[in-house]
């Protein structure tokens, strides 16, 4: 009688657990943004959170429509809220400890977006130079109309 060969793969995903705890926390995070009454957090979006291999220290990166002009406003909001997040968390997980949450503007978006800025407004400029340069309707006189 032939035995049943035994699956290798794992039930488990095959990401980190520093990677799983950050699906979550931002999960969690983004929840509680909307119940808490605070305008200064009322365009913010959570873009990702890097949590370190110990779960000591998670950096939450956010944008928001008010770009780096509210920075200061919206960091200030997060310090205010900081402790209630981080109680969420501790209720939602099942982990030993809830890391410690630092707030930071995710300089990548914007960098892409300013990338982007750049890369439509030379597009724009090189096909204004395209158009300029662009033979009109007005026929070119030629040696042989001239005698």
């Amino acid at each position: 009688m032939a035995g049943k060969r035994r699956s290798t793969r794992s039930s488990t995903p095959k990401y980190s657990r520093s990677a799983r705890v950050s699906t979550t926390l931002q999960e969690i995070i983004a929840d509680d943004l909307v119940r808490i009454d605070d305008e200064r957090l009322t365009f913010v979006t959570v873009t990702g959170i890097d949590v370190d291999p110990e779960l000591n220290r998670a950096i939450v990166f956010f944008d928001s429509l008010a770009d780096e002009e509210g920075d200061e406003e919206i960091l200030k909001a997060f310090a205010d809220h900081r402790i209630r997040l981080q109680a969420s968390i501790a209720k939602q997980i099942r982990a030993k400890k809830t890391p410690i949450l630092d707030f930071r503007p995710d300089m990548v978006i914007r960098s892409a977006a300013r990338i982007d800025d750049i890369l439509k407004s030379d597009r724009a400029r090189l096909d204004r130079e395209a158009s300029d340069d662009a033979p009109t309707d007005e026929p070119l006189s030629t040696d042989a109309d001239e005698g």
